[in-house]
């Protein structure tokens, strides 16, 4: 082990951007999504999702300008500009970037119940969702914001991988 973050909260998901300058943590308990600089090893910031939200599972897009957050029985994606996020200076952000004004959430995807896992396809056009309660999966278009369908699957899905067949 090389270094130990609190960020409290449960964590329950991480993910990096392609320059691995960051990790983004969600954190069940808490509400938010803990930024964590991948080089020192400090927590940077916290992104407070809206009420309701429980963010299970993070993915960034392919150029690293947004996060996507499920938020478990808040039953949607956030869609998290990280541009912004990134040039805050606050210890604790809102999720509607209270502090020094900027709307730090792009969007709010509705899905299915209970979004947990999410993957990106390998273009990252599209975003999969994992929905326990519903026991489906949400097939996202990226461009639109929108939910193009969903998939039924077995009972309580928790995960999702995407693999190529290249």
């Amino acid at each position: 082990m090389i270094a130990q973050i609190e960020t409290g909260g449960r964590p329950r998901s991480v993910a990096f951007p392609p320059d691995g300058s960051r990790a983004y943590v969600a954190c069940e308990n808490g509400g938010y999504v803990a930024v964590i600089d991948a080089q020192s090893h400090k927590l940077l910031s916290k992104i407070q999702l809206p009420t309701g939200s429980l963010p299970m599972g993070t993915a960034v897009s392919k150029d690293g300008k947004e996060l996507y957050v499920s938020t478990g029985r808040g039953n949607a994606v956030a869609v998290i500009d990280t541009q912004k996020i990134n040039a805050q200076g606050s210890p604790l952000l809102s999720a509607r970037g209270e502090g020094k004004g900027e709307e730090s959430i792009a969007a709010m995807i509705p899905v299915g119940n209970r979004a947990w896992g999410i993957a990106l396809d390998p273009s990252g056009s599209k975003l999969y969702t994992a929905n326990g309660a519903s026991n489906d999966v949400s097939v996202v278009d990226l461009k639109s914001r929108k939910e193009l369908r969903r998939i039924k699957v077995g009972d309580g899905p928790w995960g999702i991988a995407i693999v190529s067949r290249e």
